[in-house]
């Protein structure tokens, strides 16, 4: 009798836990910051046919899980905090220390995801042991979702919320970090942030498939990738049979070019599997596609390293995935701000055109030009406070409404006046200056559109390029080398990015 009273008791509890499994994404979870002002989704997962019941803030809302799945809505709710939210299905969850404030998803590639603290192998950022000292900001918290690509969507990144302090801060991204501190401090509201970036991506693995495949210049591209995809296996198999010769072949090609002093051929690499190397929309998929419909504020976007010898297919893509975010936040008007990358001795100005174009083009979105916080020979310039607050320029002006200067000049229009230039400039602010003597790398081109140095003057809000010789001058452009030596500014202290007047 005993034993039988026993078993029905394992048996009672065995039905309770696997009906006690009502569970919120880990988005939803302690710590969390919830963007204000908006109507707001919650969700998870729970067995078929469960009621569910959230209460948060005075507000209760109820639903029933269908193909496994709930969700419900929440009224805009106002800053402030900390709040608890109940979550009651089978089993009931208690989610503590809810804030309520602005929210900011953090992209990119390396330059985004470089932390704070020391890395091996990588400069130190400036000041950042002071900086980690006194970062005891509770109201600033970091979700991090971890690097990872997919062939389909995923729906949870099963993270957590991280709070703001001397400790934790050396996890963060140090560009995120210097950016929600002044947005914090500017505001005085929670800020939250969704960490999701790799190191070393390109553009299309943070655009979907479908959408690339929708543009016939992408379509190309996606198709090829999926190609080599299906053909993996035998190409994967055929390398390692013909491995021993390749190899051999290698050699004796070296030591040919190392004679003739030509350039050495490169060495037979195994094939790397096309999802770990591969463009295509792997991290949409992986890091993207969870967060949606996670209500935010706006987008801080830093990459463009990756695609510097792409700037033709970067014209079409970033206004593209630009696009494809905010239909999947729910706004055209989702706040999009990005950073022009820094200058190095092996990334053509054109990727900075392909940046500043789309700045141009595409409405509510902020550029942080880097004209001056460049490293010639290291991608990732140690220097990242003045990111981080000219991306907050961005958010002020793009986001919150204020009437600030939030770029440095960007190049409008030109004008022939007799043998000399005339350039206009958008966001001159309060006016352009020159720092540090004469403005430099100014260019001037005649009918035959060969570039000569020029001599350039500020004359009011225009600058007057000239130079001798060209008497008929029919082009200019700025900054115009890998790594120039800009020194336009605005006098809020803003630089200028570089231009072409060319290509518009």
């Amino acid at each position: 009798m005993k034993k039988i009273v026993l078993l029905s008791i394992a048996i009672v509890c065995l039905i309770m836990s696997v009906k006690a499994d009502v569970k919120p994404n880990s988005l939803f979870s302690d710590n969390m910051i919830l963007q204000r002002e908006v109507v707001l989704s919650v969700w998870g997962t729970a067995n078929e046919g469960e009621k569910i019941f959230v209460e948060f803030c005075g507000q209760k809302v109820n639903t029933v899980a269908k193909d496994g799945k709930w969700e419900v809505a929440l009224q805009p709710l106002q800053p402030g905090g900390p709040f608890t939210m109940i979550i009651q299905g089978n089993n009931k969850i208690e989610i503590k220390n809810v804030l309520v404030g602005d929210v900011w998803v953090l992209s990119g590639q390396s330059n985004m995801e470089r932390q704070l603290g020391l890395r091996r192998g990588q400069k130190p950022i400036v000041n950042w042991v002071e900086e980690a000292a006194f970062a005891n900001f509770p109201q600033i918290r970091q979700f991090y979702v971890e690097r990872n690509s997919t062939e389909n969507p995923v729906e949870d990144v099963n993270s957590k919320w991280v709070i703001c302090d001397p400790q934790t801060v050396i996890d963060f991204s140090a560009v995120g970090f210097f950016f929600a501190r002044e947005i914090h401090q500017n505001l005085s509201v929670p800020i939250g942030l969704l960490f999701s970036s790799v190191g070393g991506t390109a553009i299309d693995k943070w655009t979907s498939r479908e959408t690339q495949q929708q543009h016939p210049v992408l379509k190309k591209g996606v198709d090829a990738f999926y190609k080599s995809v299906k053909n993996f296996d035998a190409d994967l198999a055929k390398f390692k049979k013909d491995s021993t010769s390749l190899l051999q072949k290698w050699k004796e090609e070296t030591k040919i070019a190392e004679l003739n002093k030509t350039a050495l051929p490169r060495k037979p690499q195994t094939p790397v599997h096309p999802y770990l190397s591969g463009r295509n929309g792997g991290h949409y998929n992986a890091m993207i596609a969870p967060l949606l419909p996670y209500k935010i504020k706006g987008i801080v976007w830093y990459q463009g390293e990756a695609d510097r010898n792409r700037a033709d297919l970067y014209r079409i893509m970033f206004p593209l995935m630009i696009s494809e975010w905010r239909k999947g936040w729910g706004s055209e008007k989702l706040p999009f701000l990005f950073v022009q990358i820094a200058p190095k001795f092996d990334y053509t100005p054109e990727i900075r055109e392909a940046q500043m174009l789309t700045f141009k083009e595409v409405p509510y979105t902020s550029m942080a030009v880097l004209a001056d916080c460049g490293d010639s020979l290291d991608s990732h310039p140690a220097l990242k406070q003045p990111v981080g607050h000219r991306l907050a320029l961005g958010a002020k002006a793009i986001a919150y409404g204020q009437q600030i200067t939030y770029s440095g000049p960007i190049y409008k229009s030109m004008k022939v006046v007799g043998n000399t230039i005339e350039v206009e400039f958008d966001f001159i602010g309060k006016g352009l200056e020159a720092r540090d003597g004469e403005l430099r790398d100014f260019e001037i081109a005649g009918a035959d559109k060969k570039y000569v140095p020029a001599k350039a003057v500020i004359k009011g809000d225009k600058v007057i390029v000239s130079a001798i010789g060209i008497e008929h001058p029919t082009a200019v452009r700025m900054g115009w080398f890998n790594y120039p030596h800009i020194n336009l500014f605005n006098k809020d202290g803003l630089p200028a990015s570089s231009f072409r007047s060319e290509f518009n």
